[in-house]
């Protein structure tokens, strides 16, 4: 539980709590969330007056939805930015009054809850992605966090220093508007603090990867205005999407609707010579005539300018008893909407890690898999997003491309051969998605299996140890993953029963919280290859096997309690 305020002796009030989170941000929500329920304390402190105003990430991919699911809310979110039978499509114009060039269809939320259901293959899933803004996602995560009494949830306070003491951290925070300091003693502290970390400075670790990468679009500087404007949708020749990219060699631009009606994200790029840190209220409107191709009335309600063109990861994500997660620890262009997603799995391997140290289940080492595992996915995700900001961002709008010509028309044809084939690169992901492995772990235990290879558009379904179980609908409708313990559980697959007392017993006398789930479908024992599965309170498959011979020494390795 979170300790009452006391006095020091030297007159200053004083915090006792498990976990210290510096940013209220998905990443910081997300950790308190999963500690919240396992009564492990967190103070999260965020010097922002409250969850965010702009719409920023747009887009939350499917395992983003299950671990939503996993945590109960998933329903809640869904029901959140876009009207139910609002299309999520992305469409490609010259200008969004010009030619459309290409489009990606894509379920509405009401069709993506039924059509779950059946889906098969690489789209096997629990939940499919929703298109909501990340204003509203961050709303509904600090609603649920603040609902756990273990929680403190406090916007408008800064983290002013910190220093490992070995045994713990000893932190100051204060009130962003200035007042009292109060010091914080933390068993853990989490630096989700956003890409100029406090935390990441403080301990002083450096960038890796690449930065300043330069593109006609998605490199370099990008102008952001957050809008309402009614008369847009009018103004359309199209049918509606969801994203709206304009592709021509004035103005490259992308805008995601906000809610479906009025207000809309839109980014453009920015020209080298272009002092867009100083442009006005015209200057933005003359920018958004650009992209629409026509003069459409609108109201600002907030621009500004921001970076495009990192594929950053820090060479450190801990350091003794702090860590870095989400934007601390890792810089994405946003193509693919990966850098929120690898966020919120941040925090969800983190966490687990976290509550078992602090309940005393597991030793403090490890916590070192935490950087073990989630650095080389940071790489590969910065990875997949470089790549697809190359496709979009590297093909040359020419000024042909809008004439009523015969050139014209040649110019459009092979704009939209290579924008259909961009948009089902980067927004039909699957593989990026769902494909994230931990292969080389220390704390799973793998079987020698060799993974499916890592492709964006294809997942292969695999219980090979290391990466998310394969999912499957029962019988009764239910989802396989709902029937997941919240934290260890062991599958025993099969029309034979497998005899697996040995892990229930082995659990008890190290402390793990593990129920086994039985499941006699032949389909779902085929699908894992395997009678006995053990499955991570993250949903991560951590081994899988014949029997239970070796069930001790298995727990022990996959919890850390044994190298």
């Amino acid at each position: 539980m979170l300790d009452d305020a006391q006095s020091t002796a030297r007159g200053k009030t004083r915090l006792e709590v498990d976990v210290l989170v510096a940013g209220g941000g998905p990443c910081g929500l997300m950790l308190a969330n999963e500690l919240g329920p396992r009564g492990v304390s967190c103070l999260v402190v965020d010097s922002k007056p409250g969850t965010a105003f702009n719409p920023q990430a747009n887009a939350t991919q499917a395992r983003t939805m299950e671990h939503f699911r996993r945590l109960g809310f998933a329903h809640e979110i869904r029901a959140l930015g876009l009207p139910a039978d609002h299309p999520t499509d992305i469409a490609y114009f010259t200008r969004y009054t010009g030619h459309e060039l290409a489009r990606i269809q894509l379920p509405t939320a009401a069709e993506a809850t039924v059509r779950i259901k059946t889906m098969t293959g690489s789209w096997s899933a629990a939940e499919l992605p929703h298109r909501v803004s990340q204003k509203f996602v961050e709303a509904t995560l600090r609603r649920h966090a603040q609902a756990w009494p273990t929680n403190d949830v406090r916007y408008g306070w800064s983290l002013r220093s910190l220093r490992d003491e070995g045994d713990f951290v000893s932190a100051t925070i204060q009130p962003a508007a200035g007042g009292e300091e109060v010091e914080v003693r933390a068993k853990f502290l989490v630096g989700a603090d956003g890409a100029r970390s406090f935390v990441r400075t403080a301990l002083g670790i450096e960038w890796g990867g690449v930065t300043g990468i330069q593109r006609e679009f998605m490199g370099g500087k990008m102008f952001a205005i957050y809008l309402r404007s009614p008369a847009f949708l009018p103004a359309l020749p199209h049918p509606k999407a969801w994203m709206y990219v304009a592709v021509n060699h004035q103005r490259r631009a992308f805008m995601a609707s906000v809610d479906g009606q009025a207000e809309y994200a839109f980014h453009a790029a920015v020209h080298p010579g272009e002092d867009a840190d100083n442009w006005t209220e015209e200057d933005a409107r003359r920018v958004f005539a650009e992209a629409v191709g026509a003069q459409v009335p609108m109201e600002i309600l907030s621009m500004g300018t921001w970076l495009a063109g990192h594929a950053l990861v820090a060479r450190q994500f801990q350091r003794g008893r702090v860590f870095i997660a989400g934007d601390a620890a890792h810089l994405f262009t946003p193509t693919g909407g990966l850098g929120y997603n690898t966020a919120v799995e941040d925090a969800v391997n983190l966490a687990w890690k976290l509550a078992s140290v602090v309940k005393g289940q597991a030793p403090l080492s490890l916590l070192d898999s935490y950087e073990a595992e989630r650095r080389p996915l940071a790489e590969r995700n910065t990875g997949f997003a470089r790549r697809f900001a190359d496709s979009v961002g590297l093909f040359r709008a020419r000024p042909e491309l809008e004439e009523d010509s015969p050139t014209g028309e040649a110019e459009r044809q092979v704009a939209i051969q290579h924008l259909n084939d961009h948009a089902r690169l980067e927004f039909n992901i699957p593989g990026v998605t769902f494909g994230g492995r931990y292969d080389g772990s220390p704390i799973i235990a793998g079987d020698g299996t060799p993974p499916p290879p890592d492709e964006p558009n294809q997942y292969i379904h695999t219980a090979s140890p290391g990466g998310r179980p394969p999912h499957a609908w029962l019988e009764d409708g239910r989802s396989l993953f709902d029937l997941f313990h919240r934290e260890w559980t062991l599958l025993v697959l099969g029309e034979q029963e497998t005899p697996h007392d040995a892990f229930l017993a082995a659990a008890r006398r190290r402390g793990i919280d593990l129920q086994a789930v039985r499941l006699a479908a032949p389909a779902v024992r085929e699908l894992y290859e395997a009678p006995l599965v053990l499955i991570r309170p993250d949903q991560i498959v951590a081994w899988r096997g014949a029997n239970a011979g070796e069930a001790d020494a298995i727990l022990a390795r996959v919890t850390g309690q044994q190298a």
